[in-house]
């Protein structure tokens, strides 16, 4: 899946993923997406593991840029977020997240994500709703 143009959207804004220091990734699959992320000081806990936190936050911006790479002019967001945490990372390890799509419909995109570490070992499952709504429509000058 190419989200080279949903990466730019992003680099734009000073949002959750850049604060986290997510780096999304184009895949060759029409039906994947991957993103990395360093466990560093801005997304791990006092103790120095990722934070279960950014796991799912890492989760959910990978499938809504999945999901806006599928839909353009459209907004996809998260109505649904689950997942289970099997193993701990240490800050200065990278998690890569692998998404991919399980169900595409109309106004909803599942997604199933696995987060691993830079070893390969299962980190996290999560799965993930997005909701597909239209772009408002612009406004008339008498409404």
């Amino acid at each position: 899946m190419n989200v080279e143009k949903q990466k730019e959207i992003l680099l734009k804004d000073d949002g959750l993923s850049n604060t986290l220091g997510m780096e999304f990734i184009s895949t060759p699959e029409p039906d994947t997406c991957m993103a990395r992320m360093k466990v560093d000081e801005r997304n791990r806990q006092p103790f120095g593991f990722l934070s279960g936190g950014a796991s799912l936050a890492l989760a959910e911006n990978l499938a809504g840029v999945g999901s806006l790479a599928l839909c353009p002019g459209k907004i996809c967001v998260g109505i649904n977020v689950s997942g289970n945490h099997v193993r701990a990372v240490l800050e200065g390890d990278t998690v890569t997240a692998y998404g991919k799509l399980q169900f595409k419909g109309n106004t909803l995109h599942e997604w199933q994500i696995d987060i691993k570490n830079s070893e390969g070992n299962l980190i996290s499952t999560v799965h993930v709703t997005n909701y597909i709504m239209r772009t408002a429509a612009p406004k008339k000058k008498n409404d």
